[in-house]
């Protein structure tokens, strides 16, 4: 009788919860969604853009340059110029190919500007150039 209460009193049944699993799902989950999760580049700049009726909704995996309206090009908050604009989109082109390039360009931009951005673009290797505007209310 002695033998049978040291064995039932050593084998006491734990009244706390084991959290390391649910610790574990949660990291799981953590991963999948930091792995899964696709980022918007913005352009670092505001542009005013002009209205169009047959403004499209933004593709998320696209290329933004923006162009300022005292004439500035700019991609990812830097300054990258006229110049600047096929060595970049061309570097952009070669993680993911088939990227359209979409311009923010000002109202006030000189139609010339925008042509040559547009052109280094095609120059560059993109299939698809696209100038963003606003709908109208």
């Amino acid at each position: 009788m002695a033998r049978n209460r040291s064995l039932s009193q050593s084998m006491t049944v734990s009244d706390e919860i084991n959290i390391s699993p649910l610790i574990d799902m949660v990291f799981i989950l953590l991963i999948f969604f930091i792995v899964t999760t696709t980022f918007v580049e913005e352009t670092g700049v505001e542009v005013t853009k002009p209205q169009a009726s047959s403004a499209l909704d933004l593709n998320k995996n696209s290329i933004l340059i923006a162009i300022t309206a005292n004439g500035k090009v700019v991609y990812g908050g830097r300054e990258i110029g006229t110049g600047g604009v096929r060595s970049t989109v061309r570097r952009l082109l070669t993680d993911a190919p088939d990227s359209p390039v979409i311009i923010q360009s000002d109202k006030v931009v000189p139609t010339e500007l925008l042509v040559r951005v547009i052109d280094e673009s095609k120059l560059a290797g993109a299939k698809a150039v696209s100038i963003s505007t606003d709908k109208p209310q």
